[in-house]
Formats: structure tokens, C-alpha cells, sequence
């Protein structure tokens, strides 16, 4: 999404930043300036106090030095203040700058995982409704094919039993999988199930998922909906035969 506008706003909010940073450069510069005009006057209404009491300076003297000093403590705790002041703009401009990268994050369009893009669902310059998709993506690494068993195998199937799948596309290759879902509920049921034959025919779906890892190795050749054909082994002691082994790794 255009976020120019947010772009600018940013760029503005850090040089706000280095301004502030500078100004409290020369707060701190004048804060070390304003600490020794105080260590100087207290030093000398020191020294006149002493001379005062000797006999060698006179009360209108340390009265002037004591309202330098006064002066000085005065400007010391003004050049003080615009320190805090000046880190309160760096603060202030900082937070500006995150929350403008904030709101840049949140008009960019991040795929929540790996994938390929399938289609494009808006073009550029169209507006998408709250929640509108913009693409359609394959994740690559969820792959599956769903198979429908009758009821003697899905019983003697486990979640993670060993599968095999062959595609027309690729004939000779048996990619492993596991079972990674059975349906609780038949999904071609016959009208009547009386008997032992009718409820042999009730077919239940059954979903075969490749490894990831195994994806992931082989991403540039994973499509989506290419027949094929599933197996599974209901007995995990069995042998695959050797057009099964599973020769993709």
C-alpha cells in the first residue's frame, strides 16, 4: 500500500530527533558554563567573607558577591531545566519515529508464511475493504491429498500412519506422507445401514500430508491440484512395494 504520506512524516520525525539531540548538546555545554559561573562566585563571596571579617572588604561588597552568587544558582538551575527539556524532545520526536515505522508496518503486506503466489486478486490503485484479499498464495508447506477409505481400512488407521503419494504428472515418483486427519463422519453414506455389506460402503476422508522439511527441498516443483493417486499402510509391518518405497528425498 502508498504510504508516502507516512514516509514523510517520518523523515521529518528524525531530523526532529537530531534538532532535539543537538539542543541538548548545547543545554549540557551550557549547563557545565553556568556550573563554573557558580564555583567562581561562590569562591569569591567565600574569599570576601574572610576579607570582611579581617577588616579588609566591606558589607556592600559581599553583598554583591552574594547576589552574584544567588545570580548564578539562579542561571544554573534554568540552563538545568532546558537539559530536561531538551531530552523531553528527544523523547517526544522518538516516539514520533516509532510510531510513524509503526504505521509503515502496518499498510505492508507481509505473507504470513512461505508460499507462491497463485493469483492476483487486486491490481494497483484499487481500494480493498477491511479484511479484502489481495492474493491468493499456495503454501508450500502444507500439501496434501485427501483420499476417501471405507470403513474396514479407517479403523486401522492411526494419525501419523506412513502414506505414499504418485502423481500423474510425475509417473515412476512415490512421495512419503503421513495421515494427518480422519473424518469422524462418514462422507458418502447409503441410504440404509443395516447391514454389514451397506456399511461397508461408508467412505470416510482421509487426508495425506507431505513432510515440510521434504517441501522445502523441493519447493520450485510443488503445484497444487495435480491428480493422483494415495496410499496407506493399515499395517505398519507391511512392506511397501518397491513402486511405493518412496523415492523422493
Amino acid at each position: 500500500m502508498d504510504t508516502s504520506d507516512i514516509e514523510a512524516s517520518l523523515g521529518k520525525a528524525q531530523a526532529e530527533v537530531e534538532v532535539a539531540k543537538h539542543a541538548l548538546e548545547e543545554a549540557g555545554a551550557n549547563l557545565k558554563a553556568q556550573g563554573a559561573t557558580v564555583t567562581l562566585a561562590q569562591q569569591e563571596l567565600d574569599r570576601t567573607g574572610k576579607l570582611l571579617a579581617q577588616g579588609f572588604a566591606t558589607h556592600e561588597l559581599l553583598d554583591q558577591r552574594r547576589q552574584a552568587f544567588d545570580s548564578a544558582n539562579a542561571s544554573f538551575s534554568a540552563a538545568r531545566q532546558r537539559v530536561a527539556q531538551a531530552e523531553r524532545s528527544i523523547d517526544a520526536a522518538t516516539h514520533d519515529v516509532e510510531l510513524y515505522k509503526v504505521n509503515i508496518a502496518d499498510n505492508s503486506l507481509i505473507a504470513p508464511r512461505d508460499g507462491r503466489i497463485q493469483y492476483r486478486i487486486a491490481n494497483v490503485g484499487e481500494v480493498v475493504p477491511a479484511g479484502g484479499r489481495v492474493f491468493v498464495m499456495l503454501d508450500i508447506g502444507y500439501v496434501y491429498m485427501d483420499v476417501y477409505l471405507p470403513t474396514r481400512d479407517v479403523g486401522k488407521l492411526r494419525i501419523g500412519s506412513d502414506a505414499r503419494i504418485t502423481l500423474d504428472a510425475y509417473p515412476g515418483l512415490a512421495v512419503p506422507a503421513k495421515v494427518a486427519f480422519i473424518a469422524t463422519q462418514a462422507q458418502f453414506t447409503p441410504k440404509t445401514v443395516e447391514t454389514r455389506d451397506e456399511r461397508d460402503k461408508l467412505m470416510f476422508r482421509v487426508r495425506l500430508k507431505i513432510d515440510p522439511a521434504l517441501l522445502k527441498a523441493h519447493e520450485e516443483a510443488v503445484r497444487s491440484g495435480l491428480p493422483g493417486m494415495g496410499y496407506v499402510r493399515t499395517d505398519p509391518n507391511a512392506a511397501w512395494p518397491e513402486k511405493l518405497a518412496g523415492n523422493v528425498k
